[in-house]
């Protein structure tokens, strides 16, 4: 396992993140926490998650206490794993999504974390998504407060626009330490802030990072996409895996780049977990961007 950095703290390059072990479909207690335990057998020392990965209505913080029940059964030392978990939206139950970032929901949840997660302070706390019906700068300040009260160790933001992380870094200074948004071969919209984030120093993880890898088109095998096929060719040409070839890709982007992927079969992670090691050349790596466009 290659490692990285958040702030100050050092984590595996390649995370897991934990939220399909909780939602709809969601394996059996024994698989999830066998896939944990995978993680960190394969190097894994980041664990994403959310009070809202949960399916129904009336279990708020299953992922959490998922992961803080794979933790204390784990036969090894997890002294140095990083929770990072997040607040601000919720779920129903109805398979929808809802975005609640005032300061007295932000608070009330990110305590409601800490007890879960059963450690004396979370250590990366994340601001879900800007909630549009709260000033950004209320939702960044409670995490300020969240900060000072020593609730959390440090503080995330995610699904952020450029100018969002310009005001939240004028906010938290160094206290701000990640930015998480979608980015993956399919989806590039936050080039931009993957690139504030270099430049302000703050770790950038990339949720759902392996869309866009598929050899085909949603009409089927008769439609591939030369995305989906560059992917699977270099995979092949490696005798690895094209999941591998996505993370490492990104992996390429930059050094503050630590992406999220998610599993539910030990399997997955443990697959996903070899892409730390591998490099790219630059002509691969010329192949994958001419297929992109």
């Amino acid at each position: 396992m290659q490692y990285r950095t958040i702030a100050d703290t050092t984590v595996s390059a390649i995370g897991l993140g934990a939220m399909p072990l909780s939602i709809e479909d969601r394996p059996d207690e024994t698989r999830a926490i066998a896939t944990v335990h995978a993680a960190l057998d394969a190097g894994v020392t980041l664990i994403d998650t959310a009070d809202s990965y949960h399916w129904h209505a009336d279990e708020v913080g299953h992922n959490e206490l998922l992961i803080a029940r794979a933790l204390a059964s784990y036969g090894g030392d997890t002294t140095e794993v990083l929770i990072a978990t997040k607040g601000g939206r919720g779920r129903p139950g109805d398979g929808s999504w809802t975005v609640t970032a005032t300061p007295e929901h932000l608070k009330r949840a990110a305590e409601a974390s800490a007890r879960r997660l059963g450690g004396e302070a979370i250590g990366l706390y994340q601001l879900h998504k800007p909630d549009p019906a709260v000033p950004w700068a209320e939702s960044v300040g409670a995490l300020r407060d969240l900060l000072d009260a020593g609730t959390i160790r440090a503080a995330g933001i995610s699904n952020v626009t450029i100018s969002q992380i310009r005001l939240a870094h004028q906010i938290l200074g160094d206290r701000l330490v990640s930015v998480q948004n979608q980015y993956s071969p399919a989806i590039r919209d936050s080039e931009p802030e993957l690139q504030l984030s270099a430049q302000l120093g703050l770790a950038f993880l990339p949720w759902s990072p392996l869309g866009g890898i598929s050899p085909s088109s949603l009409d089927g095998p008769s439609c591939p996409t030369p995305t989906g096929t560059a992917f699977h060719r270099i995979a092949a040409e490696r005798g690895v895996s094209p999941q591998q070839i996505a993370l490492a890709w990104l992996l390429s982007r930059s050094p503050t780049v630590i992406p999220v992927p998610g599993a539910s079969r030990p399997t997955s992670i443990t697959d996903s977990a070899q892409a730390a090691e591998l490099k790219l050349s630059p002509g691969e790596l010329t192949q994958l961007e001419n297929a992109m466009g």
